[in-house]
């Protein structure tokens, strides 16, 4: 690769990390070499290369991020290029971080939300890692909730920074979205006290949200609401507020910024998603909310599977269950066991697939009306089970089964989940096939490619072409012609 004009000033910091970590030059180049293929990247780095950098020159691009990963996975503590006397060129590791502070975590989740904002498209073809689920997760699931998140008039008026956070910039004069904005101001900036209304307002927000993205799928409204978190929820995160008040205002960023890599996930920017996964995850942290921390890493959880790493899917899945302990709600202990059993769905584990949704199914029915549920488990209900259990029989190619569930799941569901009903439609599609029901298959999946064509999600495209590839062996039989024909009339 090619690389800067080499500096005088040899790199003291990268030469003490090297010898705390035991690395020869050498094997720092292989590491670099090797963590370099998992993003695609041939960088081809020699112990020659290492020696130059002590001596002071600078790699471009993202590796001064892949050296310091490098050392994050040595050391087990998070370090970033400037720890290692590095410029921070194109990190593709930017929003994995796992800040040490609340300060830090504004910080980067700020600075993810002005980039996703200014529509940069190659963030949203940054590539998922598998790697970069580990440290996270371990952080969380070891780590406390902060002892204290409040700023105060000072601390409002001087917003403090991490060594390598880019400051804020100023609120803008007009609000960049139709969503409800705070009472009685034209804009907000930072310093300004929350107070419980502009809370409210973040969880209307949120609603209306999720609301547009289970009917109409994650890009109809993903960049207004990533406009939003930036110059409305930023600002009310670099404000002034008391400790209750901050971790409420923490909560509801985590939900927002959550809800944000959730339709990013729908429009397949999986690294993109990911980042903001890991980034909500941190700001339950610091909302000192250890449920909604597990849920968060359900989230994560989900995505691993949809992508096909069903052993990174499974360890979150546990590690959120691990994390929140037996004390959550029987709806939230349904979702985590859910989330594990989905898990061992893809990787064909029928023994461990069947007992995780035993223990589902069993904590769901230790649910009574009147309980406490937290708002974002509400939705987990006997027709989410009954689409969990569909969603596992059918990988686990027990299609009579699959199709008993995926049914009762259909009968179950509202309107308003209109993806999650295409999904389970699908579901019902592929079990069908797989018991030699073409024309019902075929039907089925004929509505939701109808279905498909009105939203604006990959996923659900992707659910139609993963049932079209299975009916490659049956593509001369007639019901698949007259499929096809219907579909390609829709365009």
């Amino acid at each position: 690769m090619t690389e800067r004009p080499a500096q005088r000033t040899p790199n003291r910091q990268l030469a003490a990390l090297i010898a705390e970590a035991g690395f020869s030059n050498a094997g720092l180049a292989r590491r670099v070499d090797q963590l370099g293929l998992e993003h695609g990247l041939d960088l081809r780095y020699d112990k020659t290369s290492v020696t130059r950098w002590l001596r002071g020159q600078q790699p471009r691009g993202t590796t001064p991020a892949l050296i310091a990963e490098v050392f994050t996975r040595r050391l087990g503590r998070r370090l970033t290029a400037q720890d290692l006397g590095l410029d921070a060129c194109a990190p593709v590791y930017a929003g994995l971080e796992f800040a040490g502070t609340p300060e830090e975590a504004v910080d980067i989740v700020g600075g993810l939300w002005r980039k996703d904002s200014g529509s940069h498209a190659e963030l949203r073809k940054i590539a998922f890692t598998p790697a970069g689920l580990v440290v996270p997760s371990r952080d969380w699931l070891i780590g406390r909730a902060d002892e204290r998140v409040a700023r105060g008039e000072q601390s409002a008026r001087v917003p403090v920074q991490s060594r390598s956070a880019p400051k804020a910039p100023p609120a803008p004069a007009a609000p960049p979205v139709a969503v409800p904005r705070q009472r009685g101001t034209v804009e907000r900036g930072p310093g300004q006290r929350v107070t419980p209304g502009d809370i409210s307002a973040l969880r209307s927000v949120g609603e209306l949200f999720r609301t547009l993205d289970n009917m109409y799928g994650g890009g109809h409204a993903r960049q207004a609401l990533v406009r939003y978190l930036e110059h409305e929820c930023e600002p009310m995160l670099r404000g002034t507020y008391g400790e209750q008040t901050g971790r409420r205002l923490f909560a509801a960023a985590a939900d927002l910024t959550r809800l944000a890599g959730w339709t990013s996930f729908d429009i397949a920017a999986h690294g993109l998603a990911q980042r903001y996964f890991v980034q909500a995850l941190r700001l339950a942290q610091a909302a000192g909310d250890r449920a909604y921390g597990s849920f968060v890493l359900v989230t994560m959880s989900r995505q691993a599977v949809y992508l096909g790493h069903g052993r990174e899917a499974v360890q979150l899945a546990r590690v959120a269950q691990q994390g929140v302990g037996s004390g959550a709600p029987p709806v939230v202990q349904a979702l985590l066991h859910c989330a594990e059993a989905r898990g061992h769905g893809v990787l064909g584990e029928v023994r461990a697939c069947t007992a995780a949704l035993v223990r589902a199914e069993r904590a769901l029915e230790a649910a009574r009306a009147g309980d406490e549920v937290p708002h974002w488990a509400r939705f987990f209900d006997e027709a989410q089970l009954a689409d969990e259990f569909g969603h596992c029989h059918r990988d686990l190619q027990q299609f009579r089964a699959a199709v008993q569930h995926a049914e009762r799941s259909l009968q179950l569901r509202p309107a308003a989940y209109a993806r999650s009903r295409l999904f389970c439609r699908v579901v019902l599609a592929s079990a069908r096939l797989g018991l030699g029901e073409l024309d019902q298959a075929c039907q089925l999946a004929a509505e939701a490619a109808g279905q498909a064509a009105e939203m604006r999600s990959v996923r659900a495209v992707e659910y139609v072409r993963d049932f079209e590839r299975r009916l490659e062996p049956y593509k001369d039989a007639a019901p698949v012609r007259t499929y096809r024909d219907k579909v390609a009339a829709m365009g």
